[in-house]
């Protein structure tokens, strides 16, 4: 791998990561259509470390105040603090992704052998946004969310372990679906992503250990530190985007790649 591809990559990974257009189907169909070899798990898995840095160093505050509120919880037995409440959310809505990670490994990367998935799985994803803002009715703030809500929004995320659908589009799409207004969508997919990224990388370091020297140091530490400032970059960017506008946008990107690409796919 050249250290352009390890920045382009990178690039690619911290944008898509957060932004609603998926990350895992762009590192698949990027390199096809470019004529790369693909990147490799080591190297995918050193981008995931990079858009954990990026979602750790923007929710650090918000994640302090779940960690110290939850424990109070515990030694109290008093959940009426919205952040004790919200940590509890986040490890319900976890458990769909860790299970399918878990029993559906080799499926889901049987997937990503197929670039004609990716492309199917972003029209997927454009068809979930454009639910989402017809029929949510967007009334709720994220001290509201209930267990409902993160049980729903969590196998939203475990769908998004298929390439090509985004975690973060499918994510506050069934926010949105369950009238939790954009913003809160949008924080508590960043949120809700952060254990599904830890895990993701946790469960390729073996890949990572083993195909280190094929890939090289700097293009892994490039890749990470690039995905970790893009990615920063872009968490802050679509959480200000998303106070006044729609997801429409990132629906019409997801059905024009996708469109494109089982056209090339299919026609190749």
């Amino acid at each position: 791998m050249t250290i352009i591809q390890a920045i382009l990559l990178g690039i690619i990974q911290g944008a898509t990561e957060f932004i609603p257009v998926s990350s895992s189907g762009h590192l698949v169909l990027v390199p096809w259509l470019l004529g790369w070899n693909p990147p490799g798990l080591a190297f995918d898995t050193m981008l995931h470390w990079g858009t954990l840095l990026a979602v750790g160093a923007y929710f650090w505050r918000d994640f302090w105040a779940m960690l110290t509120a939850w424990l109070r919880g515990l030694r109290n037995r008093d959940w009426s603090d919205p952040h004790a409440r919200l940590g509890w959310w986040l490890i319900l809505g976890s458990i769909p992704a860790a299970l399918a990670g878990v029993f559906l490994e080799d499926f889901f990367e049987s997937l990503f052998l197929e670039p004609v998935w990716a492309a199917l799985f972003l029209l997927v994803t454009a068809v979930l946004m454009v639910l989402g803002e017809w029929l949510g009715r967007q009334g709720r703030s994220l001290e509201k969310i209930g267990w409902a809500d993160a049980m729903i929004i969590g196998i939203a995320q475990a769908l998004a372990i298929a390439p090509g659908i985004s975690r973060s589009g499918s994510t506050i799409s069934a926010g949105l679906l369950r009238d939790l207004d954009r913003p809160a969508a949008a924080r508590f997919s960043f949120l809700l992503g952060t254990p599904a990224i830890l895990g993701a990388g946790l469960l390729q370091m073996d890949d990572l250990l083993s195909e280190v020297g094929q890939t090289g140091i700097a293009p892994l530490i490039l890749g990470l530190i690039v995905a970790a400032v893009v990615g920063y970059l872009c968490i802050w960017g679509l959480l200000r985007y998303l106070k006044g506008h729609r997801l429409y946008v990132f629906a019409a990107y997801c059905a024009v790649v996708g469109l494109i690409c089982l056209l090339v796919a299919l026609t190749g």
